[in-house]
């Protein structure tokens, strides 16, 4: 009996610690991600195409209000001088791990933009998939639905 009771207490224990790095691990890709996406803001901002390029997966879709877009047009269309990016702010990140290679950052966004003397619908509530390859996360999908007011 004293090895069952033993054994229950050292399984339960090594399954707390598991728990806990887990969530230790959840907090640092929170913040890994959250980090790059903001860095993702600045890029935009500054018309830095070249940011996106290593930061969306080559396999990369952005959903906008004309349909889907890939890669190549993401690049293209940030690092033109289409959006004049006045400010920006983001906030309320959640972070959602499906696996050791898969997780998803949403959050709320609001920013003074527009694109060909359009504003640009804010504040939204943004999607942003990520998928880790070779070591790196990066951006496999990107969505912003309008904050419904």
């Amino acid at each position: 009996m004293k090895l069952i009771v033993t054994l229950f207490a050292v399984l339960s224990f090594s399954g707390a610690l598991v728990a806990q790095v887990k969530s230790e691990d959840n907090s640092l890709l929170g913040d890994s991600l959250i980090k790059l996406e903001k860095q993702s803001w600045e890029a935009w901002q500054k018309r830095d195409g070249k940011f996106f390029q290593n930061f969306l997966s080559d396999d990369h879709v952005e959903m906008g209000p004309g349909g889907p877009n890939n890669k190549a047009a993401i690049v293209a269309f940030v690092g033109s001088p289409v959006c004049v990016v006045k400010s920006y702010s983001v906030d309320k990140f959640r972070v959602t791990q499906f696996d050791a290679n898969n997780a998803i950052l949403t959050y709320r966004a609001e920013q003074d933009t527009t694109c060909s003397g359009t504003p640009v619908p804010s504040p939204a509530w943004v999607s942003s998939f990520f998928v880790k390859r070779n070591g790196h996360w990066l951006n496999a999908f990107y969505q912003q639905t309008p904050e419904h007011k």
